[in-house]
């Protein structure tokens, strides 16, 4: 059996959780559950070039394709060695969860989600420009939840 078959058996194995990708009703693409995942699961990995914010791409014409922020000040860029899991979508009412662990970032199941559902978090998006109604609908979201505040900026609440 040629060398790159076996890789590819050995990485299928390596990757517990299935999932797929395809259209979504949020936003584009979506990621998806092909199988039970239980509460507290770890999905996936998010991938993506490491590299600094002042090296990483602002593309102004898809503002829809999101660097990772990372505590030690890189970021994650999805566009060069992303995988999967850059097309998991936003929710205000998520059923995923972010994780950074040793400057990896992991998407964990908050529940317990059901074969066909598609995998949403919440972006807590952070931005370098003032919080105005312009740039809460450049950042529009459309996950149709109940609690949904409208945009994938993270809104601080005011204190006092």
């Amino acid at each position: 059996m040629p060398r790159r078959h076996m890789d590819k058996k050995r990485k299928a194995r390596r990757r517990a959780v299935q999932i797929e990708v395809r259209k979504s009703g949020v936003h584009g693409r979506g990621v998806y559950a092909a199988q039970f995942i239980a509460e507290g699961t770890r999905i996936i990995e998010y991938m993506g070039e490491r590299v600094s914010w002042e090296a990483a791409p602002d593309d102004e014409d898809d503002p829809h394709t999101f660097n990772f922020g990372l505590e030690n000040g890189d970021v994650i860029n999805p566009e060069v060695g992303g995988n999967d899991a850059r097309w998991i979508n936003h929710s205000c009412d998520p059923n995923c969860e972010a994780v950074e662990e040793d400057d990896r970032i992991f998407i964990y199941a908050l529940r317990n989600i059901q074969p066909g559902e598609e995998l949403l978090y919440d972006y807590h998006m952070e931005i370098d420009e003032p919080i105005t109604e312009a740039a809460k609908k450049k950042f529009a979201c459309h996950c149709g939840a109940a609690n949904c505040r409208g945009t994938m900026i993270e809104l601080q609440e005011s204190c006092g």
